[in-house]
């Protein structure tokens, strides 16, 4: 490629215009000369200002008159005027003087003698004047230009705010490889073969095939979406253009579309290479008027559509973008030839996550108690992010215990902080409400020990904890699950309002606890009927759809009011049937619920093992024989789960702490 190639000026995308000399030059000359003109306006006028005050021009008559009245200090005579200084008090701050015309007066050297004034003549110093100007204008210049070069380094000058802002990271500077991202081998697979087309491409032109120009990255937030773009940069050993969408648009339209050519320009003066767009969403939203319209964002995205036509796959170039929010971007961003390759970044599996923690913990010492395929089972739903914290909450809290070594304990301990906050000892409940949280959440822990397709209870607590809990049950599965039967989710709704079953039974009232375990026990029962086909009365009909689904899940009704109400009515007897299932399980044991709570208002913690002796010996069950993985649960307090019933301690609300996508991951 040469030069006249890469410097763009007579390219139609480019800076230039033709001849006529550099462009910069032109525009740098015009800027100085804007300065000069607009620094002689402001010194002529602030000249005038400052001295229009102190030097008022009055007549010769009332100038021989101020002379005979002995008040003159001093005159200075020149070609053009006479300048007169009075006699002052000293308390002025301004000294104010006086002017007027030269007039043929002989008897003007003898007046002022006999005056006692002292009188000069002069000659103006025109040069000194000019030079005045000259040094004024010339230190203007000289910021100018020193300002103009500091925003050059800075990505663009002062008449180039459409340059590119990209961080460019020179081959392996990336520092990021395949083996720095774990728990997603699909995605990787899918970006080993664009690896290979940066690495290779003259065999796929050989062929015939067409080198892809763009892949799609798309998941959660905090799956790693950034770090496999770096890593298919590390792998490629390739230079690696990075930005953010948001880099792209401005306050003045059409700086985005210039940036964006700018990009592609040093793009192809770099190539092979690879171009990564955070957040494409920011300006790849569709142009329709549903999601806001924006004519800076829309020139923006039509210049970012037109450079992935134009440019030569064949030499290397590829885009890769990540969001989380695909259903807004543009369908021409999405078609082939453009971003020709979606490839999800989801959350990962229990697999995943034992390698992930691997990865994660692979520079931080651990003790041989650390068990990371339980930690693993208990996070379900977690990203690598929270994955990362955990270890690291880990690692700090062994330090603040004075160890050199992570233990189990520390694992399970970094999981509680991350999921409900650290414990709050100072917190101090009356009497009368430790008993209604020890109920509430024994309501919880008994209901799902008596159903058996609820999961296993592994802790149960009321000890305050700073984020909002009073108390929580912890709960974690016996394995991976991807799909909830229709049983199961009907536990699940049994189990929610089992706090709140308690209350009522035992103290013939209810309080603000439940609040979380009715809205989650509601969405719940709203997402068997709308979503799920989980109703008689409706039937396999979808009646909600899920829009933002890597980030809130929020379900929006695609049915009639008068079907929406027929929903809400069934939402509300699924609810009343589970609430008067619960009521029963709990009346039922209540002795057994009696003693449950009153171990816990003694302890205030007690694990699962706990829990089920108590529940075994009042129900006559044997014991079962304890295996190695639940001794080294014992030690990590018996084990956590991102599945928590949370007491929160400003509304007394239950919380669940499980992610917002478990829903999600319970789906067919």
């Amino acid at each position: 490629m040469d030069n006249n190639q890469n410097n763009g000026n007579n390219k139609p995308g480019g800076n230039g215009g033709g001849s006529g000399g550099n462009p910069k030059n032109r525009q740098t000359l015009l800027v100085m000369l804007i300065a000069t003109v607009v620094t002689l306006l402001c010194m002529s006028y602030m000249s005038r200002l400052l001295t229009a005050g102190s030097n008022q021009e009055i007549t010769y008559n009332q100038f021989i008159e101020l002379l005979e009245a002995g008040k003159v200090e001093s005159v200075e005579i020149d070609t053009n005027q006479i300048r007169i200084i009075p006699k002052t008090d000293g308390q002025s701050l301004l000294p104010v003087s006086y002017y007027t015309g030269v007039t043929f007066d002989p008897e003007l050297t003898d007046r002022l003698i006999k005056a006692g004034v002292d009188f000069k003549e002069t000659i103006p110093d025109r040069f000194g004047m000019f030079m005045n100007y000259i040094f004024v204008v010339v230190l203007v210049w000289g910021v100018i230009l020193f300002l103009m070069r500091r925003m050059t380094r800075g990505g663009g000058g002062m008449m180039g705010v459409g340059k590119s802002t990209a961080k460019i990271y020179v081959q392996k500077e990336t520092g990021v490889t395949f083996r720095d991202v774990a728990g997603q081998d699909e995605a990787k697979e899918s970006l080993q073969e664009v690896v290979d087309f940066l690495h290779n491409p003259g065999k796929y032109v050989e062929i015939g095939a067409k080198l892809p120009k763009g892949a799609l990255l798309v998941g959660p937030p905090g799956t790693g979406k950034t770090l496999l773009a770096k890593a298919v940069a590390g792998e490629a050993k390739v230079p690696f253009f990075s930005l953010a969408g948001s880099d792209f648009v401005e306050m003045f339209v059409g700086v985005g579309a210039s940036r964006v050519r700018d990009l592609f320009k040093e793009a192809q003066k770099n190539a092979p290479c690879i171009i990564f767009i955070d957040e494409i969403d920011a300006i790849g939203k569709s142009r329709d008027n549903r999601y806001g319209s924006n004519d800076e964002r829309e020139q923006t995205l039509n210049q970012l559509l037109a450079e992935m036509d134009g440019f030569d796959t064949s030499k290397g170039i590829l885009i890769l973008a990540a969001t989380n929010r695909p259903e807004i971007l543009d369908k021409a961003l999405l078609r082939p030839g453009r971003f020709d390759r979606r490839v999800i970044v989801d959350k990962p599996d229990l697999k995943g996550r034992i390698e992930t923690l691997k990865v994660h913990s692979k520079d931080v010492r651990m003790d041989d108690s650390v068990d990371l395929e339980a930690i693993a089972l208990a996070t379900s739903g977690a990203v690598g992010s929270d994955l990362a914290n955990m270890v690291n909450e880990a690692a700090i809290n062994a330090v603040k215990e004075g160890r050199q070594v992570v233990s189990q304990k520390d694992l399970f301990d970094a999981v509680e902080v991350v999921l409900v906050g650290k414990e709050k000892k100072d917190r101090i409940m009356s009497k009368e409400e430790r008993k209604i949280v020890s109920y509430h959440e024994i309501g919880h822990a008994l209901v799902s020990a008596l159903q058996k397709n609820s999961e296993p209870v592994q802790k149960i607590t009321i000890v305050p904890r700073t984020m909002g809990a009073l108390g929580y049950v912890m709960q974690v599965p016996e394995e991976e699950k991807y799909l909830n039967t229709e049983a199961e989710m009907r536990a699940m709704l049994v189990s929610a309002l089992a706090g709140r079953a308690a209350e009522e039974i035992v103290f013939d009232t209810v309080t603000t606890g439940a609040s979380n375990d009715i809205e989650r026990a509601t969405s719940m029962a709203r997402s068997m009927v709308t979503q799920y086909g989980m109703s008689k009365k409706f039937g396999l009909i979808g009646l909600e759809s899920i829009e933002n689904r890597y980030l809130d899940g929020r379900a929006v009704l695609n049915c009639s009011d008068m079907t929406a109400a027929e929903v809400d009515t069934e939402v509300m007897k699924i609810l009343k049937d589970s609430y008067k299932e619960a009521k029963k399980l709990l009346k039922e044991n209540r002795t057994l619920m009696d003693k449950l709570a009153a171990h816990l208002i003694e302890k205030e913690t007690i694990t699962g093992k706990e829990f089920m002796k108590i529940f075994r010996k009042e129900k006559g069950l044997p014991e079962p024989k304890e295996d190695e993985n639940d001794k080294k649960k014992e030690e990590g307090l018996k084990g956590t789960a991102i599945d928590v019933v949370v007491t929160d301690s400003n509304e007394g609300k239950a919380q669940d702490l499980k992610p917002e996508s478990s829903e999600a991951d319970s789906k067919s």
